[in-house]
């Protein structure tokens, strides 16, 4: 056995027999003049400062609950900062192996372990948690202990009777979970709100005819829709509702007394517009088309008509109005569905017309023999329509607590900067309406010179309703949820949440919005042929041709519309109005291109494909600039691979559905039953491959899509 180092025989062995330590340095130790070991026993110090050098045990052993460390700034013995501390009395010896621990303070301590705060630790001693540990009562949860001393450190009086568990609270509803529930609300109403505007068409064609009888109601049932983008439709829609939000987060009442400040300047603009609108029929037809103009029956049949449609530009505005206050409240779905009303009561009206007149291939009515009851019959009807919306929008109002009260002290309270804004986005629709304008005027005349049914400009509209069905439904449904969402983020300064909500609703509107405009594409003619059929094979083949054209053009139409929310969420109205200003041009220089170049009978079928070049060269500019405006980054890569994987699960899909539905058409024949049997048969094999292929790409947004599906199914 080693003979023990002489070191330690300090306390008990003689050497120090009072038991003091370190040890005092005698004369005649060798090292007493060594520097490197003259130091070596004296105290750290710093050791009260070190956290790493405590040790756990000891501090586990220490019951600090009867001593609690005092609050900051009232130690006993304040000392001056970076002074020698005293030498303790009990410091450690590093000779002897085990020391004696020293006894407890009698005050409280200066520290604690680990570096909590004084003021926010709370102290248990160790007699507290052993009586506690005795009075506990066996529990099936072995983990409920935890939860019991986390919410009260203090052991209780008495025991309590154990309380009946109430049922746990729904889960809230999380931002993807509501943005859903809104898309499907306001994609439902949409949706029905399309197919009665479908049928409100189709019979308003069988009525009228797909000849100069239909171009000349068309064109007077066009013009208030136009003027009424042009003067305030525009700003309602996309300027307003950004206001409406920040006054709704700002305003003490909750922006009440602006939306009625705006609904009662709305209104009193409106009435004005009415009136000399009215009075100027002639003239606005005479703008719309030299065509109907110069036809003397045909300008006095158009004149009627827009005479009786103008008053509904008033109640245009009032619906759209009351429609962006709800949406501003979290209410969507009233603006998708009253304009159900709208489409039920013009469907009786012609319907009336039908049953009085008979269809237009049996009547053969025209501009000359449309007898005057018929056509008062049908400016009353398009009238009562729009009125009947609008009032309904009432109890929705009242329902979400608002009450509307004219107010006309309009000036110092923000609607200037609203009009100003405003200002930009009456020059984007005027753009956007001056290529109407131009289209309208290029399409009747080729309509008039081809002597063909389905070659003119109401041709152009009811394909053009068929081909922006979808984009209606599934884009501005999403993009109707998220641009209240947007517009917060951009007042926030969160330029990266407003990227992601635009590439959210990019994505999201992709995975139906692609597939579909290829099946335009394909199923164009047996689509058209089978909805049209009452105005006769010829006007019905000649709107599947322009729905072919129309086709592809609905990808950049889409992307379009999402991306020129971002600028609106900024209160950017100039980029939206110059970008407009392109897609007008290239759309009236293409489509004057197709009227001097293309024959007559297919130079609205060229116009159709000019209306998706124009938004595809609009798309390039508005993206580069929202870019910019986002700090460079709008999540670009994600989008395009998602585009470009959709579409290449889109081709073959449209070849296959296309050559089945050919073939069917061949054999049966083009009717309404061969175009039935076409459409369906070439319509399954087209979403058949699509998925199949869409589903080998792994594109994530088709998944979630087809699981949210599976989950409303219960399956």
């Amino acid at each position: 056995m080693n003979a023990p180092y002489d070191g330690d025989r300090g306390q008990g062995a003689g050497a120090d027999p009072a038991g003091s330590y370190p040890p005092q340095q005698r004369p005649s130790d060798p090292y007493a003049q060594d520097p490197y070991v003259r130091d070596a026993y004296a105290p750290d110090p710093f050791h009260d400062q070190d956290l790493a050098a405590q040790d756990p045990v000891n501090e586990a052993r220490y019951d600090r609950s009867a001593h609690p460390p005092p609050p900051p700034g009232t130690d006993p013995e304040p000392r001056p900062l970076y002074q020698q501390p005293a030498a303790p009395q009990y410091a450690p010896d590093p000779r002897v192996w085990a020391q004696t621990p020293p006894p407890e303070p009698d005050g409280p301590s200066r520290r604690l372990p680990y570096g909590d705060d004084a003021r926010t630790t709370e102290f248990t001693g160790v007699d507290d948690l052993i009586t506690r540990a005795g009075e506990q009562k066996q529990e099936p949860d072995a983990f409920a202990h935890l939860f019991r001393d986390q919410q009260s450190s203090t052991p209780p009086a008495a025991p309590e009777p154990t309380p009946t568990p109430a049922p746990a609270p729904k889960k809230p509803a999380g931002r993807a979970t509501s943005l859903l529930k809104s898309s499907a609300v306001m994609a439902a109403g949409t949706l029905v709100s399309r197919l009665t505007g479908f049928v409100r068409s189709l019979v308003i064609t069988a009525a009228l005819g797909a000849a100069l009888l239909g171009d000349t109601f068309t064109v007077a049932y066009t013009l208030p829709t136009m003027i009424y983008i042009l003067t305030v439709g525009g700003g309602l829609n996309s300027v307003f509702v950004p206001q409406l939000v920040r006054a709704m987060k700002n305003d003490e009442d909750g922006g009440e007394a602006y939306a009625n400040r705006l609904l009662t300047l709305v209104m009193v603009a409106l009435g004005a517009i009415v009136a000399i609108a009215v009075f100027a029929a002639p003239l606005l037809i005479r703008l719309m088309s030299d065509t109907i103009a110069s036809d003397q029956a045909a300008n006095s049949v158009a004149v009627t008509f827009a005479r009786y449609c103008l008053p509904t530009i008033f109640f245009m505005g009032i619906h759209v109005v009351m429609g962006q206050i709800l949406n501003a409240r979290g209410r969507f779905g009233a603006m998708m569905w009253t304009p159900v009303l709208n489409n039920i009561v013009m469907i009786t009206t012609f319907g009336l017309f039908i049953w009085v007149y008979g269809t237009s291939a049996e009547s053969q009515m025209g501009v000359q023999t449309i007898p005057p009851e018929g056509v008062r019959l049908l400016g009353i009807g398009t009238l009562l329509g729009l009125v009947v919306q609008a009032l309904a929008m009432i109890p929705y109002l009242r329902e979400a607590g608002f009450r509307f009260r004219p107010r006309f002290d309009w000036k110092g309270h923000g609607l200037g900067k609203t009009v100003k804004l405003a200002k930009w986005t009456v020059l984007f629709v005027l753009a956007n309406q001056a290529g109407v304008l131009v289209v309208t005027q290029l399409a009747t005349a080729a309509g008039e010179a081809s002597g063909r049914q389905g070659a003119g400009f109401i041709a152009y509209t009811n394909a053009q309703l068929i081909w922006g069905m979808p984009q209606a439904i599934i884009t501005v449904s999403v993009m109707a949820a998220l641009l209240p969402r947007i517009s917060r983020a951009a007042h926030d300064n969160d330029p990266g949440a407003v990227r992601d909500d635009i590439s959210q609703g990019l994505r999201n509107s992709a995975v139906a919005i692609v597939p579909v405009s290829f099946a335009f594409l394909a199923l164009g003619v047996p689509m058209s042929t089978l909805l049209f059929a009452s105005t006769g094979l010829e006007a019905a083949q000649g709107m599947g041709f322009i729905l072919m054209a129309f086709g592809l053009g609905l990808i950049p139409y889409s992307v379009q519309y999402v991306v020129l929310r971002g600028f609106y969420a900024y209160e950017d109205t100039r980029t939206p109005f110059y970008n407009t200003v392109i897609v007008a041009l290239v759309n009236a220089g293409a489509s004057a291109l197709c009227y001097l170049l293309l024959p007559a009978q297919w130079a609205v079928v060229g116009m159709g494909a000019s209306y998706g070049l124009a938004y595809a060269v609009g798309v390039g500019v508005a993206w580069r600039r929202l870019k910019n405006r986002l700090g460079g980054d709008l999540d670009g890569a994600h989008v395009m691979r998602t585009y470009a994987r959709l579409s290449m699960a889109s081709v073959p899909a449209a070849v296959a559905g296309g050559a089945v539905a050919y073939g069917v058409l061949q054999g049966l024949g083009s009717g309404a039953g061969g175009s039935l049997v076409a459409l369906v048969a070439g319509g399954v094999v087209l979403l058949g491959i699509f998925f199949v292929a869409a589903k080998r790409m792994r594109i994530a947004e088709l998944n979630a899509m087809v699981g949210m599906v599976r989950g409303r199914l219960g399956r």
